[in-house]
């Protein structure tokens, strides 16, 4: 910030202090570009550098009572700017950190000479397990997976919650999972 900006940002401040909202615009667009060009040196241009002269903005406009017109306004506003660069690169890290980056995911090929996944599954004995559940279990475990009903629509036709229509399938799919011998794990 030169000198005649920091004089200019000052005298805004001061205005915006006393309430004047003119003032207080021509002060936000003043730092904008204070703001940009801080990061910019800072920083060098990172993608998130738009969100830190946004974070820089906001924090201003939350502390701008801090400020004591006695003092200069570049010290307090570049402590404000360079916390919210520290922040946000902390942020971006951490989110480096845990995140793959890539756009799209790899899947291997099918192998040709795989089998299907339903020509080892005995589909008489997955009939008759499902037909040894009680009737309403039964329905709501075919109605979502066999039918792709939705649990909001099974919900209402049973008079049940969404939550119980899941609870009772996931009870299903567990007396299932012990009828056919654990060979219906991911089904």
């Amino acid at each position: 910030m030169t000198a005649a900006e920091e004089a200019r940002a000052a005298a805004l401040m001061q205005a915006a202090q006393g309430g004047d909202q003119t003032a207080y615009a021509h002060l936000l667009a003043t730092l904008t570009s204070v703001a940009r060009r801080f990061v910019r040196h800072r920083a060098g241009s990172p993608p998130w550098t738009d969100d830190a002269v946004q974070e820089t903005l906001i924090s201003v406009h939350r502390a701008r009572h801090t400020w004591d017109g006695s003092r200069p306004f570049a010290p307090w506003f570049y402590a404000i700017a360079s916390h919210r660069i520290v922040d946000l690169y902390r942020r971006e890290r951490r989110v480096r950190l845990r995140e793959d980056g890539t756009d799209h995911l790899e899947f291997p090929a099918p192998q040709a000479d795989t089998a299907s996944a339903t020509d080892d599954v005995d589909m008489d004995a997955v009939h008759a397990a499902l037909a040894s559940l009680p009737a309403r279990q039964r329905d709501i475990v075919e109605g979502l997976k066999l039918r792709e009903e939705s649990v909001k629509s099974l919900a209402a036709r049973h008079g049940m919650s969404e939550s119980a229509v899941k609870v009772m399938a996931h009870r299903g799919y567990k007396r299932l999972r012990m009828m056919l011998g654990g060979r219906s794990e991911n089904r």
